[in-house]
């Protein structure tokens, strides 16, 4: 069984989507990410440059404290990283709620 996945990133103290930041993709038992990928204006990613992937459990690591620097801004995690189960053939969207201090997250449609 193969799944699909998209993320969507806001910045709640602006209100604004996150754009052009830095997520990878870590696959079942992964140490090295699977793919890389920068959200867009809409602080989303679609497209991961990947085929289907096979269902299992996976990470999401979003690089906020870059992000943050970059904006000339610090903020207190490093990274967030999201942990979930794909165990269907489906389209997860995983999105990620963040402020300078603190994070949010669920299993979006």
């Amino acid at each position: 069984m193969e799944f699909s996945l998209s993320t969507h990133v806001l910045e709640l103290d602006s209100g604004l989507p996150a754009a052009e930041l830095q997520v990878q993709l870590f696959g079942p038992g992964g140490a090295q990410p699977l793919a890389a990928a920068s959200t867009d204006d809409d602080g989303r990613i679609k497209d991961w440059g990947t085929a289907a992937l096979p269902c299992g459990t996976y990470v999401l690591e979003f690089a906020v404290a870059a992000w943050y620097r970059a904006r000339g801004e610090e903020g207190f995690y490093p990274r967030v990283r999201v942990e979930f189960d794909a165990a269907e053939a489906r389209h997860y969207h995983v999105p990620l709620l963040m402020n300078r201090f603190g994070y949010s997250t669920y299993r979006g449609s």
